[in-house]
């Protein structure tokens, strides 16, 4: 005749209460999830796409090629630059002061839409080169307001108006982690001509600013 197994209350309870934890976490998880604004929901696909939060560029140094007119002349004028965007651009040691292309690097690398004082508004979609594309406007953090383009598809930036220009990006690549666009072709929106080309030959994460260099 076997004798009874007493099991300490202990031991089962715990295993209980783990697994509502568990359960509650998962629920809570899914109500944020459900609770997120349109807007918030674009966002994240956004940023998970490019290689996560963690990933996102907040300064490099690229290796450049660029071309005015309306194509692009190989080999282009080549350049390094050190870009912590929005506010630092350096080319050698000297920093650019007042420049555009700080905010479309802003963009481009994602980081306005993680900015605190960036206000997202839903944009209607549209088709540019055949792509379908989810758009957001960002006010508040940039003035005046940038409008990113995003493929329905990939959740990849496709395209950025902005003030007088129309910039359009491509040839997305991987790296550390995360990606980027190395070309950018930029079209007046006025009339829709190309007027300038750029392209990144080599990009390099920096974990501190370079000797010499100054905020």
């Amino acid at each position: 005749m076997s004798l009874p197994i007493h099991v300490p209350c202990r031991l089962v309870f715990w295993p209980f209460v783990l697994m509502l934890a568990a359960l509650m976490f998962l629920n809570a998880s899914h109500a944020d999830e459900s609770s997120a604004s349109p807007e918030m929901k674009l966002v994240s696909k956004v940023i998970a796409a490019a290689g996560g939060d963690e990933k996102l560029l907040t300064l490099f140094r690229m290796e450049e090629r660029y071309s005015a007119g309306k194509e692009f002349v190989s080999p282009g004028t080549a350049r390094v630059s050190v870009v912590e965007p929005p506010k630092s651009w350096w080319i050698g040691t000297k920093e650019r002061g007042t420049e555009p292309a700080k905010i479309t690097a802003w963009a481009w690398t994602l980081g306005v839409l993680k900015d605190p004082k960036s206000k997202l508004e839903l944009l209607p979609d549209i088709t540019d080169n055949e792509k379908s594309l989810s758009g957001l406007r960002i006010t508040e953090s940039v003035d005046p307001a940038i409008d990113m383009y995003f493929d329905k598809e990939t959740d990849g930036l496709v395209r950025v108006d902005w003030r007088n220009d129309i910039y359009r990006f491509s040839d997305w690549k991987d790296f550390d982690g995360t990606k980027y666009p190395a070309k950018c072709a930029m079209f007046r929106r006025s009339s829709g001509e190309p007027w300038f080309f750029h392209e990144i030959v080599k990009i390099e994460r920096l974990q501190v600013l370079p000797e010499g260099l100054q905020r």
